[in-house]
């Protein structure tokens, strides 16, 4: 079995150059814009949550102090908004600590 290094040689610059000729561009890639700042848009839920909590406490306050536009009902619902958000947060939390934990354990 006889190589002759010079003819690989040559045939690969022929097709070097013939991929030159077609004048090949790389397909451009998009970006994912939902997924461009992921740390942004989860300190705005956080923030979200916190307001929620605090709008809650507030109005938990005035009714206690007997604020005549507050109703029993309008508290109950804000606290029960602030506290199925602050359940969100925690379960995503535990699915980010989950994800890390397996991209941890991944074989390299």
């Amino acid at each position: 079995m006889d190589i002759k290094g010079n003819a690989i040689y040559q045939q690969m610059q022929s097709m070097v150059s013939e991929v030159n000729g077609l004048n090949f561009q790389a397909p451009k890639v998009e970006l994912n814009p939902s997924g461009s700042n992921f740390a942004e848009m989860l300190t705005q839920a956080v923030n979200n949550v916190n307001d929620l909590q605090g709008t809650s406490r507030e109005m938990q306050k005035q009714f206690d102090m007997g604020d005549p536009n507050l109703s029993l009902a309008d508290v109950m619902i804000a606290k029960e908004k602030s506290g199925i958000a602050f359940e969100a947060t925690i379960q995503v939390r535990n699915k980010l600590l989950e994800a890390y934990k397996t991209i941890m354990n991944m074989p390299v």
